[in-house]
């Protein structure tokens, strides 16, 4: 037996006995599918240290390359937005832009999205192309539609795809249009994050059909949402909960911070609340319901880290102090981001503070809401 048949049986059952892989589909699918000719132009180890977080390549000549592509790990495949293993040397100290998403969470999201025989599926975001060809294992290669913004990440993907025997159709661009030549899918699978359902997925999907995506904002604390769409050109559907995270689309990357505003400017009072709400995943979520836009950054400040929420085009502020027992809050700008967190957070504790896999989304062409029982 091959040493990747071992790795690739050794993570089936890891992902059978941790819940992800539920049905014998789905078993057969990892089973037969070799993630590491998805990863073989490497992939970026993370170095931590003192500094700034460094990455590094590894290539398939070390011998830890094989082992970690059956782990069940996200692995990063690019960094920056065009730098890839084989391009460096050492280490880069810049953010990762795409990857080989975990295993676990790939297989999870295919047994949620509940497909069957016959049925067309659009896959928002190809990356390495993995989820892609599990899909192509599971309804045939013609039943499924990939697109991928990055045109040298969907070319590798093809390559990927097409050494274990699948032809897919592929298609290069931007994914919030989804594919508007392609007419309309039975589901609609996102392997990245979003601030909002573009209308184009609706557009896209036939009435009855489905939508499952993550569901994000700009602190990121982001769910997973499975919608069905209806004949009137709305979606409902709820969260299902588990603090999955994907990086977001690129669209819907939030702004460079540009210049910082005067952080002693603005009005300052008593909060309620002090900024550890927003260390907890799920207070977070519902405050980034209220203020999804604003970004959360620690800065030093005073003598020491500081919390500040920055809404950038907006141009509105706050940053957060402590003052012996209590916390003040200092905002600035045309719309007061604590305020509204505060209210919001507020009246989600009254109600119970309901888990999220609890709170319900709709979707509209005016836009995307989340809202939990009261």
């Amino acid at each position: 037996m091959s040493d990747d048949k071992t790795l690739r049986e050794g993570l089936v059952d890891r992902l059978a006995s941790g819940g992800q892989l539920r049905s014998p589909e789905w078993h057969r699918a990892v089973l037969d599918t070799p993630r590491h000719e998805f990863l073989r132009g490497g992939y970026f180890r993370r170095v931590d240290g003192a500094g700034p977080t460094g990455w590094e390549p590894v290539m398939p000549d070390d011998p830890a390359w094989l082992p970690a592509t059956y782990e069940d790990d996200s692995l990063v495949t690019q960094i920056a937005g065009t730098i890839t293993p084989a391009d460096i040397q050492g280490r880069i100290f810049r953010p990762p832009t795409s990857s080989g998403t975990l295993p676990g969470l790939v297989v999870q999201m295919l047994e949620d999205l509940q497909v069957e025989e016959g049925m067309r599926v659009l896959e928002i975001g190809t990356g390495t192309g993995y989820s892609t060809a599990l899909l192509c294992h599971r309804l045939g290669d013609d039943r499924v539609t990939s697109v991928e913004v990055d045109a040298d990440v969907s070319a590798r993907a093809r390559a990927a795809l097409g050494a274990v025997g699948h032809l897919p159709r592929l298609v290069v661009g931007d994914g919030l249009t989804g594919d508007p030549g392609g007419g309309r899918y039975d589901r609609i699978v996102a392997t990245c994050g979003i601030l909002a359902v573009p209308p184009a997925w609706l557009a896209q999907t036939r009435p009855g059909g489905q939508i499952l995506a993550t569901v994000c904002g700009w602190m990121y604390s982001s769910e997973l949402a499975r919608l069905t769409v209806g004949s009137d050109g709305t979606a409902h559907g709820r969260l299902l909960g588990g603090q999955v995270s994907f990086m977001l689309a690129r669209p819907h990357l939030p702004p460079p911070l540009g210049v910082l505003p005067d952080l002693d400017d603005g009005e300052e009072r008593e909060t309620v609340l002090g900024p550890d709400v927003l260390d907890n995943w799920t207070t977070r979520f519902v405050a980034q319901l209220a203020a999804p836009r604003a970004q959360l950054i620690r800065m030093s400040l005073g003598g020491g880290a500081r919390p500040v929420l920055l809404d950038v085009d907006a141009g509105s502020w706050v940053t957060l102090r402590r003052d012996g027992a209590r916390w003040t809050v200092r905002q600035g700008g045309p719309d007061h981001l604590w305020s509204r967190i505060e209210d919001h957070v507020t009246r989600w504790r009254r109600s119970g503070s309901p888990a999220l896999d609890r709170f319900r989304i709709t979707v509209t062409p005016d836009g995307t809401a989340i809202t939990w029982p009261h």
